[in-house]
């Protein structure tokens, strides 16, 4: 296919312009007088960059990693079926009914959110649990909000702890080819550490009087529903499923997009949820922003630019490198364009594994910072919407804020030390 613009400098602008509207668009959350989201950016900004490069369909389809869209798809549908099962929504009602005093089930809660964050996506284990932690507050007379915000920061950190957990940390995985077993390792302490931060700080609010002993449930509140009901079955072969994976990915080499995209069609063979309904579930607006960031990345390091500016710094001893740098830098981009299209941005200037498990930590914690830094942020607040609940940014950012920055010392503190003793 012919360039739509012929001249090399000409197009090289053409494609910079088009990479900077799209990155504005994912700053802003879209662009001003339309009605798109950040998907439909990155799908508009592809289409752009195929226009003024010349691509063919073929050539274009090239520049998107593939093993990344598949995994994150087959996860999906696993995540699908649990929720569908009822799993999620019944563990989060058996830890609720203990008997225990809010720090002791506030620390019982964020355990059991990271975990299943860590295996499942986080954004689907908040889109299960937010409707049940709100019950549980309601009918102990408690404030919703610091149990939801918590919830929330949870499911971002938890998720940091394996290569299956969010998008971006699949994204680095599946890029940088790093073993789910060693990414486990490197993760797990520094994401512990993070965890009994998040749980201290809790703990201290609710202490200091983020816990109301006069707030009432609404009227009917335990009829309201709060997700689908416990299915024994599908939630066993959810689990055994999934059990079945993080034994493949621990101890074969096979391709983890492969065996997720198998483990996905055992789950579709069911006789009482119909395939609609777990596909419905997917979400493909995020598969096409994957997609379309691909390809308008792809476009615009074709230009040279980002390359000479990492030479640049590099040459001003500021280098990627350096895993302080790494972490500004994707903490920053992470709260100013999104941390998916941040990872994507940084992911072709890693060198090593250790660089890509700093930025999955740091670009995961980052989510925590902002309302906005993140999906499961996102969804627990609608959700809570829905129940008449107000969480705006500034009740978010009083846990949030802190939140991300005793994640960030945790882990820089967890550096440190290891560099410090030579582990």
């Amino acid at each position: 296919m012919v360039a739509f613009l012929v001249d090399p400098d000409v197009r090289h602008a053409a494609t910079a312009a088009v990479f900077a509207v799209v990155y504005l668009g994912m700053f802003l959350g879209g662009l001003p007088r339309l009605r798109l989201d950040r998907t439909g950016v990155a799908v508009l900004g592809a289409i752009a960059m195929i226009a003024v490069n010349g691509w063919s369909v073929a050539e274009a389809a090239a520049a998107i990693d593939l093993p990344t869209v598949v995994l994150l798809f087959a996860f999906m549908l696993v995540s699908a079926q649990m929720r569908l099962g009822g799993f999620y929504a019944a563990v989060t009602r058996a830890v609720g009914g203990w008997p225990l005093p809010p720090a002791a089930l506030m620390g019982a809660l964020l355990a059991v959110v990271a975990v299943l964050s860590a295996v499942f996506s986080n954004d689907v284990v908040c889109l299960a649990v937010t409707p049940v932690v709100v019950r549980i507050a309601w009918r102990r007379g408690w404030d919703p909000i610091p149990w939801l915000v918590g919830v929330a920061c949870a499911s971002n950190i938890g998720s940091a702890a394996t290569l299956i957990g969010n998008p971006q940390n699949m994204l680095i995985g599946s890029v940088m080819g790093v073993p789910f077993g060693a990414y486990l390792q490197a993760a797990l302490p520094p994401v512990l550490l993070a965890l009994v931060g998040l749980w201290g700080l809790m703990a201290w609010r609710l202490r200091i009087g983020q816990r109301s002993s006069a707030v009432v449930a609404p009227v009917g509140a335990s009829e309201l529903d709060d997700g689908p009901p416990f299915d024994r079955w599908q939630a066993t072969k959810g689990l055994l499923v999934a059990g079945a994976l993080l034994v493949v990915f621990l101890f074969t080499d096979w391709p983890r997009e492969v065996a997720a995209l198998v483990a996905a069609g055992v789950l579709l063979l069911s006789r009482r949820m119909h395939s609609s309904q777990v596909m419905g579930l997917v979400d493909w607006p995020l598969l096409l922003l994957f997609a379309g960031l691909f390809i308008v990345n792809h476009g615009f390091e074709g230009t040279g630019l980002a390359a000479r500016a990492v030479a640049a710094l590099a040459a001003q001893g500021i280098t990627l490198a350096d895993l302080l740098v790494l972490a500004v830098a994707g903490v920053t981009l992470s709260n100013l364009v999104s941390n998916v299209p941040a990872v994507m941005l940084l992911l072709p200037h890693l060198g090593d594994h250790a660089q890509a498990v700093t930025l999955a930590l740091v670009s995961t914690y980052a989510g925590n910072l902002l309302l906005v830094g993140s999906i499961a942020n996102l969804i627990v607040a609608d959700l809570a919407g829905r129940d008449g609940i107000a969480i705006d940014w500034r009740r978010h950012a009083a846990v949030g804020m802190p939140a991300t920055a005793i994640s960030l010392l945790t882990w820089w503190a967890w550096q440190w030390g290891s560099t410090a003793l030579g582990l």
